[in-house]
């Protein structure tokens, strides 16, 4: 199939779905200033090479782009199930994405979270200072006097999830139950080597879901997806949902 008739497979696909869910990772923030981590000129590529790291946009510049406005759009339209996310950005909640349909596999900046209660809350809010506290890792040393969980006082955390570190319990199974109930799984921007996050396309295949990649790079799953993107994510992204939002499909 050429470019055209992959696109108008994948919106019919989306329409006809009852339980679409997509899974994102660092090639979908490319396109807002972002490098990814193992594409040509990723974090990973370019360290292994022996490279400085590629050159980024700060924080505070960084803005959700065509690609993340695109599954708002699934989910405003009522064809998105849920999200399940590789990415610490922020730019799925930025765009309009509720944290109640989303799993943040390996967590938020902006955010932090009581291993107590599992409370998630701001920087600001928890009143935690990284010039005085630090990053507030998990690994990092409890300090006399630190910030703890507004809501059961026990201790607050960044979110984020760093080497070593396990994923969120409660995302983690939820991310997990969608992907074997979903009747189409599109991964978008992710090589697919980090599980146990990068298992769910299987599971969701085994199930019986349709499996669509959008990434410019090789994963594990290209031998069995039914129907593989190698293009840029907005070369493929917006029309599928232009397509989609042109069909009466309600």
């Amino acid at each position: 199939m050429d470019l055209d008739e992959k696109i108008n497979l994948a919106a019919k696909w989306i329409i006809e779905s009852k339980l679409l869910v997509v899974f994102t990772g660092a090639g979908i923030s490319t396109d807002s200033g972002l490098p990814d981590f193992r594409g040509p000129d990723g974090v990973w590529t370019r360290r292994d090479k022996g490279l400085p790291p590629p050159k980024s946009l700060s924080w505070d510049q960084v803005r959700p782009n065509l690609g993340h406005l695109a599954i708002t759009e699934l989910l405003e339209i009522g064809k998105l199930d849920f999200l399940i996310s590789q990415n610490v950005d922020g730019l799925h909640a930025k765009s309009g994405i509720p944290f109640d349909l989303m799993a943040e596999l390996h967590g938020n900046m902006y955010f932090m979270k009581c291993l107590n209660c599992g409370k998630k809350m701001t920087f600001e809010k928890a009143e935690w200072d990284k010039t005085k506290w630090g990053n507030g890792y998990r690994t990092g040393r409890v300090r006399k006097n630190q910030p703890t969980c507004y809501n059961c006082n026990g201790r607050i955390i960044s979110s984020i999830v760093n080497f070593g570190d396990p994923l969120p319990e409660n995302e983690l199974h939820e991310a997990m139950k969608r992907s074997k109930t979903s009747d189409v799984f599109f991964v978008i921007g992710s090589s697919l080597v980090v599980t146990p996050a990068a298992n769910m396309p299987g599971i969701a295949k085994k199930k019986g879901a349709k499996l669509i990649i959008l990434n410019m790079g090789k994963t594990p799953y290209d031998n069995i997806a039914d129907l593989r993107f190698f293009n840029k994510i907005a070369d493929v992204l917006p029309p599928i949902m232009e397509k989609v939002k042109k069909k009466p499909w309600k």
